[in-house]
Parts: C-alpha cells; structure tokens; sequence
C-alpha cells in the first residue's frame, strides 16, 4: 500500500464544476453527472488533510454493488465502468478507474434520510436525554447498541453551521409536504430491511445507514452512495453485544479514536497517523469483501 498524498491536494478534472463535497467531486456533463470519489475523510463534519488510502474506490464500488442490488428500485445510476463513460471523460481514465460513477442528473431533495435499527451515535446520545430519538417516543429501559423494536426513520437537515441537523418527521413535512416525506419514509426504510437481512448473511450488522434522493423527471429515483461505510455503521455478528459500543467496519473506528483526543470537533482537525490510516482502510476493505463477497480490484 503506497503512501496517499495530502487528501486535500487531490488533482481535479479539467471538466465543468457542477459541485464539491467533503468527500467527491461531481463534474457536469449536461443531463448527466460524473461523481468522483476522493480519499478523503471527514468526521465530525471536518475534513481531514490526511486521505485513507484506496477509499474512493471502495467506496464507488461498494456503491454500485448495492445500486445492482436494488437494480429495481429507480436511480440515478448508470455505470462505473470508465469505459463506458462519455467521450470527454477519457482522457482521464486512469484517473477515473475505479472511483467514478456516471449518474443521471436530478433535482436533489435537500433531506437526509437516516433508518436506525439499532440506539447508537446521536440517536442514543438523544434517547439518554428523555427517551425520544428524533420525535420517536421509545420503550424505557434500553441499552446503548440495542435493536430497536422496529427501524425508525430520522431525517436529517443541513443547518447553517454545516452540520447534520437531526429533526422530527414532522419537522421534515413542514420543510418538503407530506406527501413527498411519507415517500421518503416509505423508500427509506423498504431498502434499509431489504439491506440489513441480505448483511445478516454475510455476518454484518447494519445498524443504521442514509440515503439521499432526488427527482428526476417527477419520479423520486435513489443518488449519491448507498450502504458504504462512511454513510452507515457496519457491525460484525458475531461480536454484537448490547450495552456500549461496538467493533466496526466503518469511520466509527476514526470517531472513537478522535474523541480520546482533546480535540473541540472544529477544524483544524489533528493529524493522522499512518498506523490509524491504515487501521481505517482495513475496516472499510474488510466491509466491501464481507458484503460483496469478492476481492476489492484496484
């Protein structure tokens, strides 16, 4: 494994802007859109200097394994194959391999779309506080990583200082209608089940993950990631155990060792050592290969 250049240095195509993210560029192609992950991290809504090596590409690929998987539900994917991409991206292939996807262009709805199984993060830091996650009243008497009765769906809004503001379902319906966040809630939650039976297969917990959408032509379609490591919390099986934290493949690992240090959450973020980069890769490859059941291919 080579050593990553400064994550924030990460070259950019000589293509039309239409966005940048804390972790993927996305170019414009006219009614498409090309998402090109980084190997950035960000925790805490920071971003780190330091990338995690390979991580654009696992998560690209785990990505389109799961777009293939719910290859029934409308999205906006298309392909990850360079090859298939339009003529203007081919000069940058070796760029693109492996961490590119080509989408469909939609109209974003601007909700994070979050299903809990399990109480953990700021769901159980919330229920601590009077038994209610997100609007949800929930029983009395919970542990931290428990499974809850049923998934609940908590939507998520971005608030002026940039981080995830956790709101109720109501909340939501306020800011996009009814109609369009009893959608949401339906989608959301279908796909979460859907996924969490076919991990418990593979030996992972899904305890809780987000998804975000768009309309494309009036139809709700799914975009961005989907059930990679840094948009949910992946639990190995064998190890669960209700009452504190739990093993992880995914950027829990960072989080946990970042708050061992006395760092207030805003940037600049500390350094990152390559023991903890190399930690965090093995978390996020041993995710993809346990879930896909095949290699990562680099």
């Amino acid at each position: 494994m080579t050593d990553e250049t400064k994550a924030m240095k990460d070259s950019e195509l000589d293509l039309p802007v239409f966005k940048k993210g804390k972790v993927r560029e996305v170019y414009d192609l006219g009614d498409k859109l090309l998402l090109v992950a980084s190997d950035r991290i960000s925790a805490f809504d920071v971003i780190f200097e330091e990338g995690i090596p390979d991580k654009g590409t696992i998560l690209t690929q785990l990505s389109a394994f799961w777009f293939d998987f719910f290859k029934d539900i409308p999205s906006h994917f298309i392909t990850n194959k360079v090859e298939e991409f339009p003529e203007q991206c081919q000069p940058f292939a070796d760029q693109l391999k492996g961490r590119a996807t080509l989408g469909h262009k939609a109209e974003l709805i601007e909700i994070e779309c979050v299903v809990r199984g399990y109480l953990a993060g700021s769901g159980w830091k919330e229920y601590q506080a009077g038994g209610i996650v997100c609007g949800h009243k929930l029983p009395e008497g919970l542990q931290q990583s428990d499974k809850l009765p049923e998934p609940i769906f908590t939507p998520a809004i971005k608030a002026r200082s940039g981080h995830d503001e956790n709101v109720s379902v109501e909340k939501m319906n306020e800011i996009i209608g009814e109609e369009l966040g009893s959608q949401l809630v339906e989608k959301s939650t279908s796909i979460y089940k859907r996924a969490a039976d076919y991990a418990a297969e593979r030996g992972i917990i899904i305890a809780d993950t987000k998804f975000e959408f768009g309309k494309k032509d009036g139809e709700l379609i799914l975009i961005d990631e989907v059930l990679t490591p840094d948009s949910s919390r992946f639990w190995p099986q064998d190890q669960y155990q209700p009452g504190g934290t739990q093993p992880s493949f995914d950027k829990q690992y960072l989080r946990d060792y970042l708050e061992t240090l006395d760092w207030d959450k805003n940037p600049p973020p500390p350094a990152l050592s390559e023991e903890i980069r190399k930690n965090t890769r093995a978390k996020y490859v041993q995710a993809y290969e346990l879930i896909t059941g095949g290699k990562l291919e680099l």
